[in-house]
């Protein structure tokens, strides 16, 4: 089999992901390497070791992401769209737990470039800031931190599936900035 020079990264991330959501517990350059039928010293052209390609498999997933929510932002209704950016991120990682967690994974060694990574978040803060225009940092962070907290929960097994219940936390979330007064003092 012959795999241009150009599409070998592609396909090397490729691989790399199919192995990860398989669920192997240990994708290794080699491994990688035998599923994209190539040397074993043929990954190493194109990343410098195994943490460079599942970073770059991470991008990958970041890009599904965002994808995924671009898909959701269909709604003239900045709630209503809000609202499901929000569904199809917690969809997103019940669909792909390994790479969910490959993607937010802490100490992982992955130097991912940040604007890479913030795709899906971007989206929502432009809705955000249709509903609450003085608040669009607060509010795309708590916005976040529901559904990456619905998502991690949901992973973990502490939630079970509820999709009516999402849909109804994430309504929640969006009426609430809707309502949020232009400045907030403190008592």
């Amino acid at each position: 089999m012959i795999v241009s020079i150009l599409s070998l990264r592609d396909r090397l991330v490729d691989c790399a992901l199919a192995l990860l959501e398989k669920g192997e517990s240990d994708v290794s350059l080699r491994a990688v390497a035998r599923a994209a039928g190539v040397s074993a010293m043929a990954p190493y052209r194109h990343f410098e070791d195994k943490a460079a390609l599942m970073g770059a498999v991470a991008l990958r997933g970041f890009a599904m992401l965002e994808a995924d929510a671009a898909r959701a932002d269909k709604a003239d209704d900045a709630c209503e769209a809000l609202t499901a950016q929000g569904l199809a991120y917690v969809g997103f990682a019940r669909a792909h737990p390994a790479l969910f967690r490959l993607m937010f994974a802490d100490g992982a060694g992955l130097a991912l470039p940040h604007e890479d990574c913030r795709g899906a978040y971007t989206l929502m803060a432009r809705r955000v800031a249709e509903l609450a225009p003085h608040w669009v940092d607060a509010g795309a962070l708590a916005c976040w931190g529901l559904v990456h907290g619905l998502a991690t929960l949901a992973l973990d097994g502490r939630i079970p599936s509820d999709p009516a219940g999402e849909r109804v936390a994430m309504a929640l979330m969006t009426q609430a900035l809707k309502v949020a007064p232009p400045v907030l003092t403190s008592s």
